[in-house]
């Protein structure tokens, strides 16, 4: 049995997945619907997988009850850090360092995997896994905001061109957006 592959991803109106604004975190568009959300997300079992960029960003992220309780149970799952230049032993409880090819680490992941596997965040990563066709869910939570001269880190850029099947779609504290979509490479 092939687990299934979830690219989670924050973005912008305008496609970025962070800002150099004053916004703070989510842009200043968290609210109690979309911090319950997500940690009814990450309550169920599944292992999480981080190219070393991102899974140094989670690391140092606040993951308390007060702050984001999602944050912290994301913290709780096994995780599978695809790297040429970490080494651990790493602060995270259960997290194991792959080097290799991050399509043939996935690939292998997928076949192996008794839980689904997820992904936040680690774009280039992603980018690489959606080309080779890995990705079997794209959830992409949509903050009302566009980022403009501020945007960092183009959530797509680079990508070749994808249909996309929606899922599932929910607003969430009046303005927020998540979308979750089947990408089928558009040939």
């Amino acid at each position: 049995m092939t687990a299934t592959y979830t690219f989670d991803v924050f973005a912008s109106l305008d496609g970025f997945g962070s800002h150099y604004g004053d916004w703070g975190g989510y842009w200043g568009k968290q609210g109690p619907e979309l911090l319950a959300h997500r940690l009814a997300q990450y309550r169920d079992d599944q292992r999480m997988v981080f190219g070393a960029t991102t899974f140094r960003r989670n690391v140092e992220l606040p993951g308390d009850e007060t702050t984001d309780p999602w944050i912290g149970r994301m913290r709780s799952l096994p995780a599978t850090v695809v790297s040429s230049t970490l080494r651990g032993p790493l602060d995270w409880p259960d997290a194991t360092v792959v080097s290799g090819d991050a399509v043939e680490v996935v690939a292998r992941l997928k076949e192996e995997s008794d839980v689904p596997l997820r992904s936040h965040g680690s774009l280039s990563l992603n980018r690489a896994l959606l080309a080779a066709g890995l990705v079997d869910r794209l959830q992409v939570t949509l903050f009302p905001v566009l980022s403009g001269k501020f945007g960092a880190a183009p959530v797509f850029a680079g990508l070749e061109a994808f249909d996309l099947e929606l899922l599932e779609s929910r607003t969430l504290d009046g303005g927020t957006q998540e979308l979750v979509y089947r990408p089928t490479r558009h040939l």
